[in-house]
């Protein structure tokens, strides 16, 4: 039985005498808690937010807030690999290999799982587990350095964190798979096991280009903290620094112009210096410098990832790997790198809660010799994170689930599921973008807005939904036109009701 002596304790000194009821409360919920293996304690965290996170996602598919891009892209992805196919993508455009826009072959992994159950549910359901395991090593950490109560601060912390929240309610991202393996790489670097962490981060050059750099990060964390212990632990470290840096330069300059239809890697294109237009390489990047900390947006985003830890993560240089991410992301030139939303900050929480479990650890100093932190301030972080994590259940959707709204169906998602009920399985269709999320399991979709190319075959359904309140990739107005130009060529009627139009190909 773990003692409650490992959890801060109230400082004796005289001072003024805080309210009895807080303290009794925390007290039993210590006892309580004390009564809970650790490991129960971890895995019971990750299965509740696995819940949580399925029935966020799934519901909001079956409410048609899903789409083609990005759930209907990785599911024709995944689809491909289930029966041993190139990754080719329609959504992206004919004959479009996805390893050509992000270098993520991990993703082959969800292929047997989706030859089973061949559903966009499959999909969302493996991310919400991916996610949520990075719950455990994290909470097992936690309670290992300070005692159950601040391992369900952590764990409930890293669940419901934005970064992770955002992404689970935001279709499917291969960064589901980056999410586990950062949160075990970086308690084993907490705890200075240094090939573990190793081993844990490897995998990361599979999942997407970038996270090679964060695998170098880890590399060279290894190679500094761990120099003492010998030359074996500096060569582990180098070696995987080497080897990450390398990874993502190889599949960004390398493998993806070459899998890319166009030719070259799309998403250079958004970093500093890539177009070298004027002034050149050298002046584009000085001015994405410049403006690192504007618009105030990005600092709205360094906020937001100090606040889960109470600003003590700064303490620890864990903190450390949040770097290349950061880095991409605020000299990006693309403004939706730069906020609070999507699924791009999902791989910085892991960090963020080992730097707080780092901070919070007795024999663990600041900066420049500080002192650990006291006990009381061990309690006040705690409860900094804690307040936080409450703050912000409700503004991100994880609190979806228990609103009686969600589990009802309007009129207009009623109208759509029997229009599309009326397209044949294994049938080509163009689509907007909300309705392709539907539709990918069983046709070959691409996008209603998108031309199609002298030489490929029109497709043999086209419907589109007037109402999509998404404008990339499909401009409404381009949409529309190109539906008046289909029913032009003789596509029939099928459906038009609540702004949903079915067409079909003239036989």
């Amino acid at each position: 039985m773990i003692s409650t002596s490992a959890v801060p304790q109230p400082d004796t000194a005289s001072g003024p005498q805080r309210p009895a009821l807080p303290m009794s409360l925390l007290r039993t919920l210590r006892r309580g808690l004390d009564r809970v293996p650790p490991r129960v304690l971890a895995w019971s965290i990750a299965a509740l937010f696995a819940v949580l996170y399925s029935a966020m996602s799934i519901r909001r598919h079956e409410r048609m807030l899903s789409a083609g891009y990005d759930l209907g892209i990785f599911e024709e992805e995944i689809r491909a690999y289930a029966h041993f196919r190139a990754p080719i993508v329609a959504l992206k455009g004919p004959g479009y290999n996805i390893l050509g826009d992000h270098f993520s072959p991990i993703l082959a992994l969800l292929g047997p799982v989706y030859r089973v159950f061949p559903s966009p549910l499959t999909l969302l359901v493996a991310q919400a587990v991916l996610m949520s395991l990075a719950c455990v090593p994290l909470a097992l950490w936690a309670h290992r350095v300070r005692g159950p109560l601040a391992a369900l601060v952590v764990g409930c912390g890293v669940g419901a964190s934005w970064g992770i929240v955002k992404a689970a309610s935001f279709d499917f991202h291969e960064v589901a798979f980056a999410v586990p393996l950062i949160a075990f790489s970086a308690t084993a670097l907490g705890n200075r096991r240094w090939t573990a962490a190793a081993l844990w981060a490897l995998p990361l050059v599979l999942v997407k280009e970038d996270l090679g750099l964060t695998a170098a990060v880890v590399g060279g964390y290894i190679a500094w903290f761990g120099r003492a212990e010998g030359r074996r632990t500096r060569l582990l470290g180098i070696g995987l620094a080497v080897f990450g840096t390398l990874a993502s330069s190889v599949e960004m300059l390398v493998i993806l112009p070459a899998m890319n239809p166009h030719d070259g890697y799309a998403y250079l294109a958004q970093m500093p210096g890539a177009g070298a237009g004027h002034g050149g390489a050298a002046h584009q990047l000085l001015h994405a410098l410049l403006h690192l900390g504007w618009p105030p947006v990005k600092w709205l985003l360094l906020l937001m990832l100090l606040l889960p830890s109470a600003f003590a993560g700064l303490r620890s240089p864990l903190t450390l790997l949040c770097l290349p991410t950061l880095a991409w992301r605020l000299l990006s030139d693309n403004p939706h790198y730069w906020g609070v939303s999507y699924h791009y900050s999902a791989v910085l929480m892991p960090v963020v809660f080992a730097g707080l479990v780092d901070a919070i650890r007795p024999e663990r100093g600041g900066l420049r010799g500080r002192p650990p932190l006291t006990r009381r301030q061990v309690r006040r972080v705690l409860a900094g994170s804690a307040v936080f994590t409450a703050i912000t259940i409700p503004v991100y959707p994880l609190h979806e689930p228990l609103s009686p709204s969600v589990w009802t169906e309007s009129a207009h998602v009623r109208a759509a599921r029997q229009i599309l009920a009326l397209i044949p399985s294994g049938t080509t269709v163009a689509s907007s973008n909300h309705l392709a999320a539907q539709l990918t399991d069983r046709t070959t979709v691409s996008l209603v807005c998108a031309p199609v190319l002298p030489g490929q075959p029109l497709p043999q359904w086209v419907v589109s939904d007037t109402t999509d309140p998404t404008h990339v990739p499909c401009e409404p107005a381009l949409s529309a036109r190109l539906v008046a130009q289909y029913r032009a060529d003789g596509y029939r009627t099928v459906a038009d009701r609540d702004g949903i139009v079915l067409l079909q190909r003239p036989s």
